[in-house]
């Protein structure tokens, strides 16, 4: 009986939710609602793929999921706190990396990290141990002591997440953070991914690069014109309509323009010698 208490237990902690957004609108003067009466919830551990086209609201989301915008209408909870009214406890569990990076520039990528260590509490020598670590695993330990203002866009990337990670925090929120990078850089930021998987920090990821959404993610949703037209754990979705990946899902989710015939007139006689 013992061991059978045991398991319910372990499925009922693996199905506990860490994110939750209920009845979710918000609106910009002029614009209209970006998100309409949206609700979402990612289950802890998950690794959701927040996917859509441009303008849809992924950002706006994100910023309401993590506190920084107030929905017009609508309940936020973030491991059970509200961030209107907790936003402490929500920032303290949470790490985010936004599209547009926010790093001091007159800063080392060192510094970077110990003074973020220490903001959120960290012993000077936690700080440092755990931003070594951080280096080592983005690769930037080589660059640590250089100013953050000679460092390449896919080098402040993954100092980004470095520094949205040195806190430990449960749940880490990732804006597009493979756009304009190169090869190199995607494939640190893609398994230190995957280590964030294997630990059980709970992910919410945007990205228009859906194969790596089908690598990584456990779970996805689907945002077209202000909410979510469809969302459950990936083997789901692609069962459900009959996909192999997440590309296929997405088509038949959201119109695609057919450029399957489009030509360019001005080179039907072919390139001049």
């Amino acid at each position: 009986m013992a061991g059978n208490t045991t398991t319910i237990k372990n499925e009922l902690t693996l199905k506990q939710t860490a994110l939750n957004g209920r009845g979710l609108t918000k609106q910009y003067p002029g614009k209209g609602n970006v998100l309409t009466e949206l609700d979402i919830e990612i289950e802890d551990g998950a690794v959701y793929a927040l996917l859509g086209p441009n303008g849809a609201g992924k950002s706006t989301l994100i910023g309401l999921l993590t506190g920084i915008y107030r929905p017009d209408q609508g309940e936020v909870s973030v491991l059970g706190y509200n961030p209107a009214r907790s936003p402490l406890e929500v920032k303290r569990r949470i790490g985010i990396v936004p599209e547009e990076l926010a790093l001091f520039e007159r800063l080392t990528g060192m510094q970077q990290l110990m003074f973020s260590g220490r903001m959120y509490g960290l012993t000077a020598k936690e700080a440092k141990r755990r931003a070594d670590e951080l280096l080592q695993l983005t690769e930037l330990t080589a660059a640590a002591s250089q100013l953050i203002a000679t460092y390449s866009k896919g080098m402040r990337r993954r100092l980004a997440i470095a520094t949205a990670l040195i806190h430990r925090p449960r749940i880490v929120f990732l804006d597009e953070p493979f756009d304009g990078i190169d090869i190199i850089a995607a494939q640190v930021i893609r398994a230190l991914l995957e280590e964030l998987c294997r630990k059980g920090v709970t992910v919410l990821l945007t990205t228009h690069i859906l194969e790596i959404a089908d690598r990584l993610a456990t779970h996805a949703g689907i945002l077209y014109q202000g909410n979510i037209v469809d969302h459950g754990a990936k083997a789901e979705l692609l069962a459900r309509y009959g996909c192999n990946d997440l590309e296929g899902v997405f088509k038949a989710l959201v119109p695609v323009s057919d450029i399957s015939s489009t030509t360019l007139s001005f080179y039907q006689q072919g390139v001049d010698a």
